[in-house]
């Protein structure tokens, strides 16, 4: 039998002093386990998004895909280190974000964290530090197939710096304008979802369309839709972190939310098939991932607050609406290349909405100590309000932000966003990343070239014809005109 907790009444900042005193003391090794497991689940899920992103594009630019998302984890790490944490969960925190207070983990270690009483802020730090990791690359997605990498990387920085401390700090930060106001979002429907979709949109918009966006050349099918499958269950498997861990304590608060993933998850794949195949009389494992994405995005602000049976109805609203949102950029007429908007934008928002209305006091109340009213099932209307205000704040900030951002960077010598249409129809992986998802030379060599390849001939997909039969005539220019240059 475990000893009984012992009450936290320290002023030190660190809450103690570990040198003359047991810091464990006041926490359950139970909550610490399972926040330490969900860490690592969350930070499964990046390269989930980018197998997941790289199946859906082509083949000459999926490695680039692969190498964003994780480049996201890298960088928006150190920036949480740095100053994100600070910014978004600093105790003196203002309505819309926090102060530096504790930069650089300053005075972060085993006092009750911001998020739950129940573990340290250390913990909190690093747990939350995936979130913000995982929403970086979300939205970094939309550079796909036309987008530079280094602007990438800076973009990365000053988002997640700007935007997403922000929003987390409103959301999560009990000091947040959102929080006071009353708006409930349990793991990150506005803060990872609604900025991440948004800001992708915005992405697309800036970057402009890919070649040939419109014409045949680029209604070609996911390259790998075995990718897209792996990346899912990297997803799926992770999000009982995402979700499940934002109880912050093992508990059965944490037990329902893994509960609504999961349901919401199966619904809204069988519901996103089910509609493809209406249309097309095939049963596409790509429309069943898309929407197991769907009913997860959905579920996510709700996952903590909303009993079992409403997961069902998360998945099927999810998968219908994010289905149907697969239009809307053609509407728009922004290239947004991999949907992030349609299922993490639209998901968000459909969550945001649901869990504004399916929202119950005793669901809330399984870890035995969070009070809310309720949401509109249970007569607490307003709720649906503060959701809506949420929601629509933070896909406003998040997309005119991210607008000003990129605009801004574009600006800077060097750091134009758009990669050269030579580098387009090479492929952002030759272009930009100098290695390739697959043998690509062995294909280039098999398959275009019908097994003959010179000894002299050289071994980069720049100097020979595209593998892409379409774009031989432009690729052939572009390899002599990089002979001439040589």
């Amino acid at each position: 039998m475990s000893s009984p907790l012992v009450p936290y009444n320290e002023t030190i900042p660190t809450g103690g002093d570990s040198l003359t005193q047991n810091l464990n003391v006041h926490y359950e090794s139970g909550d610490i386990a399972w926040t330490l497991t969900s860490t690592a689940l969350v930070l499964l899920m990046v390269p989930g998004v980018g197998f997941f992103y790289s199946g859906l594009a082509r083949r000459k630019s999926a490695l680039s895909l692969i190498w964003v998302t994780m480049m996201a984890v890298g960088v928006t790490s150190f920036q949480w280190f740095f100053w994100g944490y600070s910014l978004a969960f600093s105790r003196s925190a203002g309505k819309f974000i926090g102060d530096l207070s504790h930069i650089g983990f300053r005075d972060v270690l085993a006092a009750p964290s911001v998020g739950s009483e129940r573990i340290p802020d250390l913990l909190f730090a690093v747990y939350q530090g995936m979130f913000a990791s995982i929403t970086v690359a979300l939205a970094v997605g939309a550079v796909a197939e036309r987008g530079r990498m280094l602007p990438c990387v800076v973009f990365m920085f000053i988002w997640s710096t700007i935007i997403y401390d922000a929003i987390a700090c409103w959301t999560w930060n009990p000091a947040g304008w959102v929080a006071q106001m009353g708006g409930i979002d349990f793991a990150g429907g506005t803060p990872v979802h609604i900025s991440s979709g948004s800001a992708a949109l915005a992405y697309s918009l800036m970057l402009g369309k890919r070649r040939g966006h419109g014409t045949h050349e680029l209604n070609f099918r996911p390259h790998n839709v075995t990718q897209i499958i792996i990346g899912t269950i990297f997803l799926w498997v992770g999000w009982f972190g995402f979700n499940a861990g934002s109880a912050l304590s093992a508990s059965m608060r944490a037990v329902m939310a893994a509960v609504n993933t999961n349901l919401a998850a199966s619904v809204g794949g069988v519901t996103w098939c089910l509609l493809d195949y209406r249309l097309e009389r095939k049963w596409s494992a790509v429309g069943f991932c898309s929407g197991v994405v769907a009913g997860l995005v959905a579920i996510t602000p709700g996952s903590g607050f909303v009993p079992a049976w409403s997961a069902i109805i998360f998945g099927v609203v999810a998968g219908s609406s994010c289905n149907y949102a697969t239009k809307v950029k053609f509407f728009l007429g922004i290239d947004d290349a991999l949907d992030i908007f349609a299922v993490h934008g639209i998901g968000g928002f459909v969550g945001n909405i649901l869990t504004g209305f399916f929202a119950a006091d005793y669901v809330a109340h399984l870890d035995g100590s969070t009070v809310i009213q309720g949401g509109g099932l249970t007569g607490h209307w307003i709720q649906l309000c503060y959701q809506l205000a949420d929601s629509v704040s933070g896909f406003a900030y998040s997309f005119g932000g991210t607008c000003i951002i990129l605009f801004l960077i574009n600006l800077i010598p060097g750091l134009g966003l758009r990669a050269s249409e030579e580098a387009e129809v090479i492929g952002m992986d030759d272009a930009e990343i100098g290695e390739f998802a697959y043998d690509f030379v062995e294909f280039t060599r098999d398959v275009v070239n019908g097994g003959e390849l010179l000894d002299d001939d050289s071994k980069y997909s720049a100097d020979r014809d595209s593998p892409i039969p379409h774009e031989k005539a432009f690729s052939s220019s572009v390899g002599d005109e990089h002979q001439r240059s040589r």
